[in-house]
């Protein structure tokens, strides 16, 4: 997809007994998010950005207790973490890069 984001990355799941396939409208979200991703490592230096979750099928998203409304059900929403950096951390530095994003959600400060 792009340099640094595969749609393997964005796309795996624990839960291997459902089929996580994004259709074509989902992989095209996924590529616009690979190419946003790409923004928000640049902004953050460079620093890894480890993708958590993104994609995620209904049945992916029903077996996490998410939300029809997911965003990661269109493949427009990643979870992620940034070795180094706080979840803090990284919200302040999108926030200052002026990158364009709908919903930034600090999760248990686990993850962004």
């Amino acid at each position: 997809m792009t340099p640094h984001f595969t749609l393997a990355e964005l796309t795996a799941t624990s839960h291997r007994q459902f089929d996580n396939t994004p259709n074509e409208t989902e992989t095209a979200n996924l590529q616009r998010l690979a190419e946003f991703l790409e923004r928000v490592k640049a902004a953050l230096d460079g620093k890894p950005v480890m993708i958590n979750s993104a994609f995620r099928s209904k049945q992916v998203n029903d077996s996490v207790g998410s939300k029809d409304t997911s965003q990661h059900r269109t493949g427009c929403a990643a979870d992620f973490k940034v070795p180094g950096m706080t979840s803090d951390a990284v919200v302040r530095a999108i926030i200052a890069a002026g990158l364009p994003y709908d919903q930034i959600i600090r999760e248990f400060d686990a993850w962004t």
